[in-house]
């Protein structure tokens, strides 16, 4: 267990939060997460660090499969135009690198710079899987959980649905 992984452990412990954590060889990608993990129900997570024109930044949370429309959400959150964060920055602000992009990073942002966002879908998922400040382990989390930890280190989750690929232009279906 590293030295990031310690400290998220005792804080989750401190704040009566029980998580499970698997071992797994380093990934960098969903697919590359799917074959080491094998069978482990739940809801399997992705997390997109943003920045917007306004310079705010963003870690929007959603299930691993969802295409999400980037375009259709920096309009829904009133952001302009998202692009994606870059790994210095990722670094610098949360204290992880690629590959390891999680929620639990919050814990990292003491100048709350980064605003989080999570699919109101995803948190319909018990437990939610994400790295515990690295990529080489997966911790599960019951939702209410992850949402309780958010908000105890000052990063109070925006709960929303999340537009997927596809939805832009969609009429809907008669009635």
């Amino acid at each position: 267990m590293n030295q990031d992984e310690v400290r998220l452990t005792d804080l989750l412990g401190r704040l009566g939060i029980a998580t499970t954590t698997y071992r797994h060889p380093p990934v960098f990608t969903v697919e590359e997460n799917r074959r080491h993990r094998g069978s482990l129900p739940g809801g399997h997570c992705k997390c997109l660090f943003l920045a917007d024109k306004h310079e705010r930044l963003w870690l929007v949370v959603a299930l691993e499969d969802q295409r999400l429309d980037l375009k259709m959400l920096a309009k829904q959150l009133d952001a302009g135009r998202f692009s994606f964060g870059n790994a210095t920055l990722l670094h610098e602000v949360l204290g992880v690198v690629p590959g390891a992009v999680t929620p639990f990073a919050a814990m990292n942002d003491g100048t709350r710079r980064v605003r989080i966002v999570l699919d109101r879908t995803m948190l319909n998922h018990r437990p939610l899987h994400y790295h515990p400040l690295h990529n080489a382990a997966t911790t599960a989390i019951a939702p209410e959980d992850l949402v309780r930890f958010l908000e105890a280190v000052g990063h109070p989750p925006l709960v929303v649905e999340l537009p997927t690929a596809g939805e832009a232009g969609r009429k809907p279906a008669p009635q």
